[in-house]
């Protein structure tokens, strides 16, 4: 079996890989106080509870936008798992050409959703995460991610909407009813829900413009990116394990 883990600012994400099949999709919050011991005992009892053996995991890949956390948890892998994880970055195979201006300033995560989305759906492709922040990346047809947009996600702007106004309170994140709103909170669904749609809309509409090309698949992934993309036709696929298959695919690369 193989451990994948995608740490993020808000959670840390963890999948079972038994060749291409993913046997189960795990959380924990993304603390920078815990110690080794802590990720350690935390994962090992995670997948025992869920009926995996951790002594079965044969090996730790760990795609992660928050250094402050990774000398415990990498240490917590190697106390409990005794295997030393390979990390995204700089220098690891990956099956597409990083061609930004500073590839090295590209989030690991970025790269592994770009890398999930040529691989599994082909390019060219756009490549959406509704994460903490949201990331509209491009892949070209032969496999060059040139470009990327990034943006609030929906929780930031929602939190700062609550945050710093005295008078409006803290909301469900969700489609309303109707865009006619009523009443405080539907007012605020409406703005968040469908401000977001929009946004999301004209940012592949511009990026497919600039590129002169309409024939850019959009593959969207991320925490509240099923609401959006139920709501538009502008996204072509929604794939909730994007993240963790990228990793998987960039395992593989590394393991020829």
């Amino acid at each position: 079996m193989i451990l994948v883990v995608d740490a993020g600012n808000t959670n840390i994400t963890l999948g079972v890989f038994e060749g291409k099949d993913l046997l189960g999709t795990y959380r924990m919050t993304t603390k920078v106080s815990r110690t080794s011991d802590e990720y350690g005992i935390f994962i090992t009892d995670l997948l025992e509870k869920n009926g995996l053996n951790p002594k079965k995991v044969d090996d730790v890949i760990i795609s992660s936008v928050v250094p402050n956390i990774m000398h415990s948890f990498t240490s917590g892998i190697k106390k409990y798992f005794g295997l030393t994880p390979i990390i995204v970055g700089a220098g690891i195979k990956t099956g597409i050409n990083i061609a930004i201006a500073n590839p090295k300033s590209m989030g690991a995560d970025r790269i592994v959703d770009a890398v999930a989305a040529y691989e599994l759906y082909g390019g060219p492709v756009i490549v959406i995460d509704f994460g903490t922040a949201t990331t509209h990346d491009v892949v070209t047809a032969d496999g060059a991610l040139i470009a990327g947009v990034t943006s609030p996600g929906i929780r930031i702007s929602a939190n700062a909407l609550w945050k710093d106004t005295a008078m409006l309170p803290e909301i469900e994140i969700k489609k309303p009813d109707s865009i006619l709103a009523k009443n405080t909170v539907n007012s605020m669904q409406a703005g968040l829900f469908y401000g977001y749609v929009g946004q999301t809309e004209y940012i592949i509409k511009k990026l497919k413009e600039e590129l002169k090309d309409d024939s850019y698949k959009v593959v969207a992934t991320g925490g509240l990116g099923k609401i959006i993309s139920d709501a538009t036709t502008y996204i072509d696929v929604y794939d909730s394990d994007l993240t963790l298959k990228g990793l998987r695919i960039i395992y593989d690369y590394n393991k020829k």
